[in-house]
């Protein structure tokens, strides 16, 4: 993030904070893989701010599906991806901006031994090695994984050996716990008790998921929406992400 983008979110959100501002209740839409972000930064902006959250945390596929239901939201800390989508993109305000942003890698049990994947040959081979892998594949992530596994001409292998979760927080219960051998999906997620990162996605095997920031079109309450999104781009914040195991910016 630039200095003058920091500089004019922190003074976006120093504004937001002046006495008159009326408290508001946010209904927030969030990519999974924000969860522990967002429950730290969320505590912190309701206390200087007065605002609440009700944030939903979901992938790709079912945020798409929250933002054009219907049902009222007031802003989206999303991937990218889900803008993508014409009919969600239509339920945002103006253009989204760049929140931050997590490359890929591989994670075991703690302890585990830790296969070689320096390269783009050793990454295929430890996958095809594998006895069971997990990752969250109704996600826009998990739809990367997939992609990189049929870029090497492996889905078939690797859906056989695939302990699919329902969320991103399954992901590293799954290898704790031995139910999955490897998991393969952003940094950040695998960054957790019990488990133990191997490294990124070798060469050009690796990728960046971008999350953005937007307020819904129909908002009742956008000043606050958009001084949330605002305070997820100062330099507090900013450290947060970056003890997650998540580039700002």
């Amino acid at each position: 993030m630039d200095r003058l983008a920091v500089a004019a979110a922190a003074i976006a959100f120093a504004m937001a904070l002046a006495p008159a501002a009326r408290a508001a209740e946010l209904k927030v839409l969030a990519g999974g893989s924000m969860t522990a972000s967002l429950k730290e930064l969320g505590p912190r902006f309701e206390q200087t701010t007065g605002h609440k959250l009700d944030i939903k945390f979901a992938g790709t596929p079912e945020l798409i599906k929250l933002a054009t239901s219907g049902a009222p939201f007031d802003l989206g800390v999303v991937p990218v991806e889900v803008m993508k989508s014409a009919d969600a993109r239509a339920r945002f305000a103006r253009e989204p901006v760049n929140i931050a942003r997590v490359g890929y890698g591989v994670a075991v049990k703690a302890g585990a031994p830790k296969p070689d994947i320096s390269t783009p040959e050793k990454f295929k081979d430890a996958m095809r090695n594998a006895q069971s892998i997990t990752l969250y594949p109704e996600s826009a992530a998990g739809a990367y994984v997939m992609k990189v596994f049929e870029r090497l001409d492996i889905t078939d292998i690797m859906k056989a050996k695939m302990k699919a979760q329902a969320n991103t927080g399954g992901i590293a219960a799954a290898i704790a716990k031995g139910e999955a051998e490897y998991g393969v999906f952003l940094t950040n997620v695998l960054l957790a008790p019990g488990v133990d990162l191997v490294g990124p996605l070798p060469g050009d095997l690796q990728s960046e998921l971008q999350f953005v920031g937007a307020a819904a079109v129909d908002s009742k309450s956008v000043d606050a929406a958009k001084a949330f999104i605002d305070y997820l781009r100062t330099p507090e914040a900013a450290a947060v992400f970056k003890a997650k195991g998540i580039t700002p910016g």
